[in-house]
């Protein structure tokens, strides 16, 4: 019963006006960002960061409004995967199966009324398994020490690469380059500034919202003025999106599909560091496998819709999970909030629940309430969300590096961390081409200075003895887990993302 209590103390919190409307703003400015192709959910999160800053929101509305624009995203994804057959975002791939070919067949609204609902089951039944799992996840966190938080560290970057990492060799060097990032800055137990090359900027270490815009944002305009993305524009005109809303009968076919998908989505997310790629993923690998008899998967099946829908979104609530209750993020997005957390001044992890119960319960009734107003709002305004398809770059992305520098400019009111920024989008420029991944680089920069004195006081407290890391059954139980996730998609992750781009390449020809 405490928990309910909880959740209508959240509703009373997220029930005012301006949280409200930024929710609202959030679904909106999302499931724009999600819309575009290349942008997605971590991207529109970290471009609209300055935004939520420089309004000079609180703790609790800053996380409504980016919380709401990572479900909108996620929402947002599918639009150009059915109508272009480009994903909005990796999660989105799987979508394009199905989703194209309901549009070649002039089912492009119900395809997209389809999906929203799907997204809407999803992220319904995730927001609920956060309610019941976290607490949970809370109580075993209160038994971790320093050697056992050093462990988790090290569970979440080993298994950050995963199956959405093409390579780990890249995804273990983005890691050391991200940990490598984090020492720069005076030593906190000694005092001595390391990797400051003499400038006081320095001293603080790397602000982490200067990096994750610059990585993320800036990055991503570097991308479009050298691609120019002109073909996706031309394309969009020849889509009709025809009925907005689906038969009953297609809702009722779908409903078991949604069910089982998002309890598979959920779990996925919940696991640090798979996200909602492989949500969607085994979701729609399981369901094909179980309700495809007649090999309608691939051909326009609205199954095919709703069961990647169901699982990435569900997938994307899962990953809020470890991020709130141990302070790690399940997916690249969450990474992101997780440094907006840190940026409030409030550290994720088991004793959010206590020291903060406004804000974690205050974000669970948001996204209840976000949801719905995704669901409200995406259904009657598909044709408004598919224009957007049709904004040129050389008018979004001079946009997105306004709100890029005015945002940075505006928290710190320093020009240096603005060419710290500008390096920072080179920098990820440059590691894109090299499809390096740069989530690691992020949560190695995030989690590097709370990972260092972990392993410090651990070895400390035991007189210098390094096999106080292993010294407990919970320590070992997390390596054994991080060695496994690391060791997993070595050998069936190359196998599972050729397939993931086979098949989305084979069906694509099919229906062609």
């Amino acid at each position: 019963m405490e928990m309910f209590g909880n959740l209508a103390d959240g509703f009373a919190i997220a029930l005012t006006w301006q949280n409200l409307l930024l929710a609202l703003l959030g679904c909106f400015l999302g499931t724009i960002m999600g819309a575009l192709p290349g942008l997605g959910p971590s991207n529109g999160v970290a471009i609209l960061i300055p935004l939520a800053f420089t309004m000079g929101l609180g703790a609790t509305p800053s996380l409504i409004l980016l919380t709401s624009v990572y479900y909108g995203a996620m929402y947002g994804g599918r639009i150009s995967s059915i109508l272009l057959n480009i994903p909005g975002d990796e999660p989105a791939m799987m979508t394009c199966l199905d989703g194209h070919p309901m549009a070649k067949k002039g089912l492009a609204g119900e395809a997209l009324s389809l999906s929203g609902i799907a997204s809407f089951v999803g992220a319904f039944f995730a927001t609920w398994g956060l309610i019941l799992l976290a607490p949970q996840l809370v109580k075993i966190a209160l038994l971790f020490g320093p050697a056992e938080y050093f462990a988790l560290f090290a569970l979440a970057f080993m298994t950050l690469g995963g199956v959405s990492s093409t390579n780990q060799a890249k995804s273990a060097f983005a890691a050391a380059l991200g940990l490598g990032l984090a020492t720069i800055g005076v030593d906190t137990q000694t005092g001595v500034p390391r990797f400051t090359f003499g400038e006081v900027h320095l001293y603080d270490g790397l602000d982490f919202l200067v990096a994750i815009v610059g990585l993320f944002a800036l990055s991503e305009v570097f991308i479009f003025l050298e691609n120019r993305h002109g073909g996706a524009e031309a394309d969009s005109k020849k889509i009709k999106v025809g009925k907005l809303y689906p038969p009953m009968s297609m809702i009722k076919q779908c409903t078991p599909t949604m069910l089982r998908t998002s309890f598979l989505g959920f779990l996925a997310g919940v696991l640090p560091g798979a996200g909602a790629s492989l949500g969607s993923f085994i979701s729609y690998s399981m369901e094909k496998r179980l309700v495809d008899k007649e090999g309608t998967f691939g051909t326009g099946d609205p199954r095919g819709v709703a069961a990647p829908e169901a699982g990435n979104n569900a997938a994307a609530g899962g990953a809020l999970v470890p991020m709130l209750a141990l302070g790690v993020p399940g997916s690249g997005t969450t990474a992101v909030l997780l440094a907006v957390l840190l940026a409030l001044n409030i550290t994720p992890g088991p004793l959010l629940f206590t020291q903060n119960p406004d804000v974690v319960w205050g974000l669970i009734a948001a996204l209840f309430i976000a949801n719905f107003m995704l669901l409200a709002m995406n259904i009657p305004m598909v044709g408004l969300f598919t224009r957007v398809l049709m904004i040129p770059s050389r008018i979004l992305m001079p946009i997105v590096a306004m709100v890029s520098f005015v945002g940075i400019y505006g928290i710190s009111g320093s020009t240096f961390d603005l060419l710290v920024m500008i390096g920072f989008g080179v920098m990820g420029w440059v590691l894109r081409k090299l499809d390096v991944p740069l989530v690691p680089i992020i949560l190695g920069t995030l989690l590097g200075n709370a990972m260092e004195n972990n392993l410090r006081r651990a070895v400390t407290i035991d007189n210098g003895d390094w096999w106080t890391l292993v010294d407990s059954p919970l320590s070992i139980g997390l390596w054994a887990i991080a060695i496994i996730g690391f060791i997993l998609p070595l050998i069936v992750g190359a196998r599972v993302k050729a397939r993931m781009h086979k098949r989305r390449d084979e069906e694509g020809s099919i229906s062609d």
